[in-house]
């Protein structure tokens, strides 16, 4: 059976899990897991994505992270691939490194953004990597440290969870420590990390109550939410998957829109290749990238390379060719 596409959009959040292969250990040392950090940080600041949670662990890690302009799955890919050769050059190994397809979870942030942080957050005492609340506040391993003031990393976004805690940050940060310290009895949650109607439902006890009163939910394993957000994400989903064939259907590639492109701002297709800076090409490669990457589906990567810039001039130009379109009422359908 085919594996289903990830579901991405801007501000998505998504719960990570990322595994060693046959349950290898990923992390051998604290310069493994040092190195590792950081480039997460600078991949983080770069695509301007947001970290609430995150636990290494010898043999996996876990991710709280919202999308900025930059798919989350780019994201991944580069820290993911980026670690992996340092580790096998690091070690003299070969072949992977991580176990298949990384899970990811989309959630719905109002409702599971919290009891995520805390489920991230108590894997290391989970996992007896340390021995109570009181060694994991100051272990530097985990977000948990970070949100108590106890370290600094610079690119943990601290605030936006201390906020669902109070205005204050004394006060949010007992608030926060109390709220983990009663989930350890919790123990390991399934409903957070399983298949997704029991997940989204709270388990097969609900599922089954549910269906003998005629009550059927809407649901889907990549997805953590209730019935209505999971057909809000498939049905945009979808929307978005159909405009992709659609396009491509009619011969639509990323050549045919830099022409498209050329011939609504009257300059040559050859300027939009390349790193110019004159500004009405600035603002059709705007287009050209998100176009490119929001409606045919390209990855950035792909874009950078037939362009000839930069991955992280495309994120911005993305970001920047969405304002434009909104703003200016440009729709690709249109001009073709």
């Amino acid at each position: 059976m085919p594996r289903k596409a990830r579901i991405d959009a801007p501000g998505a959040v998504h719960h990570i899990i990322v595994r060693g292969i046959e349950r290898h250990k990923i992390f051998r040392d604290d310069h493994d897991r040092d190195n590792f950090l950081k480039r997460l940080g600078d991949l983080v600041i770069e695509t301007q994505t947001q970290c609430f949670a995150w636990a290494l662990i010898p043999n996996h890690f876990h991710l709280l992270l919202k999308t900025g302009q930059v798919p989350v799955a780019t994201v991944m890919q580069r820290l993911l691939t980026g670690y992996a050769i340092g580790f096998n050059r690091r070690y003299c190994r070969s072949g992977h490194l991580f176990q298949n397809r990384y899970k990811s979870i989309l959630c719905q942030e109002d409702v599971y953004l919290k009891e995520l942080v805390r489920y991230i957050h108590l894997n290391p005492l989970r996992a007896g990597l340390v021995p109570d609340l009181a060694t994991l506040d100051g272990f530097r391993f985990v977000g948990h440290s970070y949100l108590m003031g106890k370290r600094k990393n610079g690119w943990q976004s601290t605030d936006s969870v201390l906020a669902f805690f109070g205005d204050h940050i004394s006060s949010a940060r007992r608030r926060y420590r109390g709220y983990l310290k009663k989930g350890i009895a919790l123990g390991r949650r399934s409903d957070l990390v399983g298949g997704g109607l029991v997940r989204s439902a709270g388990g097969w006890a609900a599922v089954r109550s549910m269906r003998k009163n005629g009550a059927f939910l809407k649901s889907d394993e990549r997805i953590l939410g209730d019935s209505d957000f999971v057909d809000t994400v498939l049905s945009d989903a979808q929307e978005a998957m159909q405009r992709k064939y659609a396009l491509a259907a009619r011969g639509i590639d990323l050549n045919y829109v830099v022409v498209v492109v050329s011939d609504l701002f009257s300059i040559h297709s050859e300027d939009i290749v390349g790193p110019c800076k004159q500004r009405d090409i600035v603002k059709a490669r705007m287009l050209v990238c998100y176009w490119a990457v929001r409606e045919l589906g390209l990855s950035m990567t792909e874009v950078a390379g037939k362009l000839g810039i930069s991955v992280s001039t495309v994120s911005v130009a993305v970001k920047k060719g969405a304002q434009t379109v909104r703003h200016e009422g440009l729709v690709l359908t249109d001009l073709i």
